[in-house]
């Protein structure tokens, strides 16, 4: 059973809740089913590659520690800056996960910079569109079934600047990691 909340800067007893997590799942289940229809890197699908363990080795470890940073970003932000209840933090932790998640796949779908790739128009489409939903749901009369409350504007542009800072660092980090392989692809 959940505490009635924490007190000032004290981590809920459940940072989600199960049917806030399969709804996050659902949402970005979505964009990601567009992927296998999104245009690759025209400079990649000339011709065929063999997969590289340890290249995707090394990518989910150095991109997973980069997402756990920015989810520890969010808990101090949400906790100790903001002092959200239990309400407010996971609907806070929800939108900035879904934000994020949803907006990272346009960074990592590509080895190129972001600003020289071409997204599919379906997952563009899809991706606004769970972008509205996801912004919506804590507005809407099933918040409170879902255990989500409305969002003050503070808390709105604090996510915002976070998810941002995640795509840059994402974006950043990604020329880092391909530097040397993308450089051997393309010549």
């Amino acid at each position: 059973m959940l505490r009635s909340g924490p007190s000032r800067g004290q981590a809920p007893s459940a940072p989600m809740l199960p049917k806030q997590t399969l709804l996050i799942n659902f949402l970005t289940d979505l964009p990601e089913m567009t992927i296998a229809r999104d245009n690759g890197d025209p400079n990649f699908v000339q011709a065929p590659h063999r997969g590289d363990i340890g290249l995707i080795s090394r990518f989910m470890i150095v991109f997973g520690i980069l997402s756990l940073a920015f989810d520890y970003l969010t808990f101090a932000v949400l906790l100790w800056v903001l002092h959200a209840g239990p309400e407010l933090f996971r609907t806070g932790w929800f939108v900035e996960s879904m934000l994020s998640a949803t907006l990272v796949v346009f960074s990592l779908h590509t080895w190129l910079p972001f600003t020289r790739s071409r997204p599919s128009r379906a997952l563009l489409i899809v991706t606004s569109v769970v972008w509205l939903v996801t912004l919506a749901i804590p507005c809407l009369p099933v918040a409170g079934p879902l255990g989500f409350k409305a969002l003050p504007p503070l808390y709105l542009l604090s996510i915002v600047v976070i998810v941002v800072a995640y795509f840059a660092s994402a974006e950043l980090t990604k020329q880092w990691f391909y530097c040397e392989h993308v450089r051997g692809v393309q010549r």
